[in-house]
């Protein structure tokens, strides 16, 4: 047992006054191991219980990252403390210290306090489809300062949590599982009103998604400078990849369009020349 004191009391190197011994280096790798152990038995725990419950994945997961963030504090608080640091003191000593890396890093804390809030409120979770900036992504992770997305082009994006939480975002998966989407169009003057709105509601049918004829819906919505504005209005689940569609029903519509004689208007313009009689 003395001899076992002794292994435990040696140095492994001395740096001015700081002597760092074997059972101080000893806790620093226990607290790692329990702290890795006890997040790995959470994270079981989580998702087994989740495939019994009614919690979402997307809940399950942003639950799990703030507990892990929350361990890890704790994990190197004690660490610290091992190692002969006293958190107490370290924090009040260097309070001014901490206030001005506060103000010089006060984007990188918004960033933070806003990867906290979305982690806890939850009204932003892994999956969701959001429309940030004109620019519609999925995201795939949370983070504490920020979080990971997908845009349609297949590109990464990295986003800061504070733009998600302080910016208008529009997000598509809190609806319901079919949303609206339009197509516009204009056709030229002294066309049949009735056959173009039979012809886009046939189009989008036609696709082949087959979609809900009864949710088909083509409207004149203006009488435009050089042609007769319509809008085609339909739903779809298919929300990241709807531009795709959108792409297939428009060439259906120029088909159909040219099969039926109806002429997709350009702009215009009328000159009228009079002559001055002497």
């Amino acid at each position: 047992m003395e001899k076992l004191n002794q292994i435990l009391e040696s140095e492994i190197f001395t740096f001015g006054t700081y002597t760092l011994k074997v059972h101080q280096l000893a806790s620093i790798l226990i607290i790692i191991i329990i702290t890795k152990s006890i997040l790995w038995v959470i994270k079981k725990a989580f998702f087994h219980k989740s495939k019994f419950s009614k919690i979402d994945s997307g809940s399950t997961y942003a639950l799990l990252k703030f507990i892990k963030y929350v361990v890890w504090v704790l994990a190197i608080a004690l660490v610290l403390e091992a190692i002969g640091v006293k958190v107490t003191l370290l924090l009040a000593g260097s309070a001014a210290l901490l206030v001005g890396i506060g103000l010089g890093l006060q984007q990188t804390f918004n960033d933070i306090i806003s990867g906290i809030i979305l982690l806890s409120e939850r009204s932003i979770e892994v999956g969701d489809v959001l429309e940030i900036d004109n620019d519609v992504v999925i995201i795939e992770s949370i983070g504490l300062r920020t979080s990971k997305a997908m845009n349609r082009d297949d590109i990464s994006i990295i986003i800061p949590n504070s733009l998600i939480t302080t910016s208008k975002v529009i997000n598509w998966s809190h609806q319901s599982k079919q949303t609206r989407f339009k197509i516009n169009i204009g056709v030229a003057y002294g066309s049949d009103i009735d056959l173009v709105i039979k012809t886009l509601e046939g189009s989008a049918f036609e696709h082949s998604k087959k979609l809900d004829r009864k949710m088909i819906e083509a409207r004149l919505i203006s009488f435009g400078s050089s042609s007769l504005d319509f809008q085609l209005l339909f739903f779809s689940a298919n929300i990241f990849r709807i531009g795709k569609m959108k792409s297939d029903i428009r060439r259906i519509i120029n088909k159909n369009f040219i099969k039926n004689n109806i002429v997709i208007a350009f702009p215009q313009m009328d000159l009228h020349l009079r002559s001055n009689s002497s």
